[in-house]
Parts: structure tokens; sequence; C-alpha cells
């Protein structure tokens, strides 16, 4: 009712002050000056392109369906979060595992929704989506036809990126991790169970000619080889956690792809903390990892570095990158996987930090435009 009142109150009030108006001017002999209305403001609103910076691809939390994948903007340093809900109105997933561009879509591998979200990278609205997986992990683009997808089941799924759906399944004996092309071959880590004693755990890097999408060998590794880069002389390096629970020392595998044997065994201290998510700079000279912080190994060394190029200073470190351009240096800590996550951007020269980001739960991987 006090509304009520109040609307009468003031239509009242703007009908005695219309009849105050009309009289004064119909009384008045000065002329009636035109009046001009200016028009209503540009409530345009400028779509947002995503054409140069960075996809952090945030996995959130098991069974949550809280992935995510946050963008950081080269010209601005701005992150704009969630962008593949604000451009398709629906989540993205359980676990977001990683993502790779292929021409001008980005495909997002979604572990626990066990499909790959297409995208248009332009804009981030959705292509389309490859279904028939069981747990994929991680994807490696062959050529401009296709492309090879891990997973938790005992195959390897083959894309055809003409339509983007499965066509065929190469059999493994476990589940297969990570994966690096050389020459016609693809290098894939398997992770190994126990045989048949249960006396040793087997864990091995297939090698599939991609001609014809078959396993042409196999070489054995370390305990759960969950990282594999190749350096400028061709060489391919494994990284081998030794087991969740420390069944093994930790090791640092290096491969000659051409003779198939293993060049040199770095083995890393059972000390608790397992090495993880080792990558490569653009001029495939100098390796890092993650062992509570981060470290850098020029791939000539004779031995691991004792000391962390930046230190974890009680940080939970989880995602690791190297810029392919400029170098730059990018890790994640992830706090307590509950709360949202931070990036850190370092100068791989100095370990001077840069910039500091915040972004979506559980940042894991990253996706640069260029």
């Amino acid at each position: 009712m006090i509304g009520t009142r109040h609307n009468i109150y003031t239509l009242q009030t703007l009908f005695i002050a219309s009849l105050f108006a009309v009289f004064f001017t119909s009384c008045s002999k000065t002329p009636i000056r035109e009046t001009t209305i200016d028009p209503p403001p540009d409530t345009t609103v400028t779509p947002i392109t995503y054409k140069n910076g960075i996809f952090v691809v945030n996995e959130g939390n098991f069974n949550w369906g809280n992935a995510s994948v946050s963008f950081i903007d080269y010209n601005t340093n701005n992150v704009i979060q969630d962008i593949f809900k604000k451009s398709n109105q629906r989540g993205l997933g359980d676990v977001a595992q990683c993502m790779i561009r292929f021409k001008d879509y980005g495909l997002i591998v979604v572990n626990n929704s066990n499909r790959i979200e297409v995208v248009t990278l332009k804009d981030f609205k959705s292509f389309t989506s490859i279904s028939g997986f069981y747990s994929p992990r991680y994807l490696e683009i062959i050529d401009s036809t296709k492309a090879y997808v891990t997973s938790l089941k005992k195959n390897i799924a083959v894309i055809d990126l003409a339509t983007f759906t499965i066509t065929k399944e190469i059999p493994t004996s476990t589940w297969t991790e990570v994966l690096t092309k050389f020459d016609q071959y693809m290098f894939v880590t398997s992770i190994g169970n126990f045989n048949e004693s249960n006396a040793k755990r087997k864990a091995q890097v297939f090698i599939i000619d991609t001609k014809n999408d078959v396993i042409v060998d196999s070489m054995m590794t370390g305990k759960e080889p969950l990282g594999i880069v190749m350096d400028k002389k061709q060489k391919i390096w494994i990284l081998c956690t030794g087991g969740y629970d420390f069944y093994e020392s930790p090791s640092l595998i290096r491969l000659d792809p051409i003779l198939r044997i293993v060049e040199k065994v770095f083995t890393f201290p059972n000390d608790g903390n397992l090495p993880n998510k080792l990558c490569i700079n653009a001029t495939r000279d100098t390796i890092y990892f993650i062992k509570d912080g981060v470290y850098q190994m020029p791939v000539t060394a004779s031995d691991l570095p004792s000391q962390p190029f930046i230190p974890s200073n009680g940080r939970l470190l989880y995602g690791l990158s190297i810029h392919p351009i400029n170098g730059s240096i990018y890790v994640s800590d992830v706090l307590d996987y509950i709360q949202d996550g931070t990036i850190y951007q370092y100068n791989s020269s100095t370990g001077t930090l840069l910039n500091t980001y915040k972004v979506g739960r559980i940042p894991s991987s990253f996706c640069f435009t260029n």
C-alpha cells in the first residue's frame, strides 16, 4: 500500500506540474526554444575474442563437475574466468585434463566426462563433442588428418580430425599416458601393472607406427612414466615417478629413438617428493620438472640439478609449462585443492617473478595461442 500511495501521489504531482507548465507557457511572450534529445547510449556489447593469450585448463574436483578454462590476455594481463561456460551457457564437465590447438580449434580432454570438447578458438563456442572414450588422458596431433588419445582403457583411440570422430582403436596391455612423435612413430608411455607373480610392476613405452596404427615395439621404463619430451638432438626423455606408493626411486630416462636403447638413467632420491610435469623449452635444450619446487636442467647435464630453480616456498606447485616464444615459465599453485588456484609467471633466465594470476580450481595445464 505504501508503494501504491507513493505512485498516486507522484502522478498527481506530475499532473499539477504539467498544468502550471501549460499556463505559464501560454501567458509568456518569450518564444519557445526548441530542445534536442540526446540519442540513447550505445549498449552494443563487443564480443570477447581469445586471440592473444593463454588458456589455463582447470581440472576441478573429481565428481564435482566444476572443470573450467581461464584465459589470460597478453595485452591487458586480465583474466577471464570459466570461458567455456560464458560462451556456451553450460559447464565444461568433470576433470579437464589438457587442451591442444588444432588449426582454428581447441580440443579439450575432459577425463571423467569421457569426452573431448571441440571449440572454435576465436570465441570458445562449442563446435562438437567427441564421445566413446573411457577416461581419456592426453591427446597428440599426428598430422592434419588424425590424432591419438590415450586413456585408462586398454586402448589408444585414433581420431579423424576432419570429422572429429573415433575411427579405430589400438589395443594396449595397460592404460596409457603421455606421448610424443618421432619421425613416423609415436612413443606412448604405459603405466603398467603387476605381472602374474606380483613380483614386479611393468611400465613401458609403446612405439606405434602412425602410418598403419600398429604397435611395432616397446621398451621398459621406470615405474609410472608420466612425462615425455624430445630434445634438440632428437633424444627422448621420460620422467618416471617411481610410483605413488614409492615402489621404487623416481628416475629420468634418456632414450635414443633410432636405436631404441636407453642411453642414460638419472635416479632421484626416494625422499617422498615425486617428480612430475616434465616439459621442455622452445629451443629444446633445457628441460623442466616439478619436485616440490621447479627444477631446470640442460639436456647436456651429466647429473640432476641439486637445487630448485624456483623454490616452492610452501606452495603446492602442480602444473608447469614453458612459453613457446618468450620462454617464460608458468607454474600453478593449487593451494588446498578447494580454493581457486594461482598462476605464477617467471623469467626463465633469472627466475624473477613477472606476474601473478588468479584462475580456476586446480589449474593443471596450459595452451598458448602463439
